[in-house]
């Protein structure tokens, strides 16, 4: 038997333990063109949040009492497919779980990159650099000379964006929570960080960036958006990309300065991913240079065992993680 985190009932607010359960579940017979793969890595996100609501979406939401589902590394250990050879390392969406049985169809094999290691294709070369590459060069058009502003700077997303940013010859400011948070986006390159947890986060962006932002790269929304409202340049661009405060708040949480739209000519794009999933060469091409040369750099916080996937995931909403949020099995 396999074994999978079940969502057992719809979270009001925060989610608690008593929501999910971990359990036992059949696999079918792998038939032909069927591959057995073993998870090895598991990608815990804030977007799935989401989908533990029964609400129409970009995703369907989860069921109740079935397996949940979400990024995962794995590696093939039986197949009836002649794509998929078994010790091949795959890139699929059936985590929360050790073991699925599945359509080769369903998974991506991985391609070998020297120096890069299977995990980066839930990082940086995966759904998270991608968001981050997306967000800030195509939803936010954001370019060369550019005073870009970023919240979660030293989460999985936000820390992708600063050294993207970097690497395109912006000016970067970057706000976390707490010296040592600090201290990481600054070594990433940032040249400005607001500690949010050491005072009026939007006294501390005004001094920061004297002269206003140009881009808002928003993972946060909250009292981040409002500050990014209250200092934005004509023209200013944001990206709209995940809003975690208010996840789990019933109320709306930001838009104290909405007014500033209208005078200020902000442009506000939501987005996803999958929009621009036709230029994920140019993606694979560029982000894979970058770390290559050294340009992006990952940090991984890594909770192990399939028993801590719960416990890592709700560690998202309460600043456990520094980089990405992943689970070793």
């Amino acid at each position: 038997m396999a074994r999978a985190w079940h969502l057992m009932q719809r979270p009001q607010g925060m989610p608690v333990t008593g929501d999910f359960a971990l359990k036992d579940f059949a696999l079918p017979e792998l038939g032909d063109g069927m591959v057995r793969v073993r998870n090895r890595w598991l990608s815990v996100d804030p977007y799935m949040r989401g989908r533990m609501n029964d609400v129409k979406s970009y995703v369907p939401p989860f069921e109740i009492d079935a397996p949940m589902s979400g990024g995962a590394v794995g590696e093939v250990v039986e197949s009836r497919d002649p794509s998929l050879a078994v010790g091949d390392m795959v890139l699929h969406m059936s985590g929360w779980r050790d073991e699925t049985v599945e359509p080769a169809s369903n998974f991506n094999k991985l391609p070998a990159i020297p120096g890069v290691e299977p995990q980066a294709f839930l990082g940086n070369l995966g759904l998270t650099g991608g968001t981050a590459y997306f967000g800030l060069l195509e939803a936010a058009s954001a370019k060369e000379g550019d005073i870009v502003f970023v919240s979660a700077a030293a989460g999985a997303v936000g820390s992708a964006v600063v050294q993207i940013a970097k690497a395109r010859g912006m000016t970067v400011i970057g706000s976390a929570g707490g010296a040592e948070k600090c201290e990481f986006v600054r070594s990433l390159g940032a040249d400005a960080v607001v500690d949010y947890k050491a005072g009026p986060l939007l006294k501390q962006l005004a001094e920061a960036a004297p002269k206003g932002i140009g881009v808002y790269f928003d993972n946060v929304g909250g009292d981040h958006l409002d500050a990014a409202l209250a200092l934005a340049r004509k023209d200013a661009r944001f990206a709209i990309c995940g809003m975690i405060e208010g996840y789990n708040e019933a109320q709306p949480t930001c838009l104290k300065f909405i007014m500033r739209i209208i005078a200020m000519r902000i442009r506000l794009q939501g987005f996803i991913y999958t929009d621009y999933m036709a230029k994920m060469g140019e993606f694979y091409r560029e982000m894979g240079g970058w770390i290559a040369s050294g340009q992006v750099k990952s940090r991984d916080t890594v909770a192990e065992g399939l028993d801590q996937t719960l416990g890592a995931f709700l560690g998202l909403f309460s600043g456990a993680n520094t980089g990405k949020m992943l689970v070793k099995l």
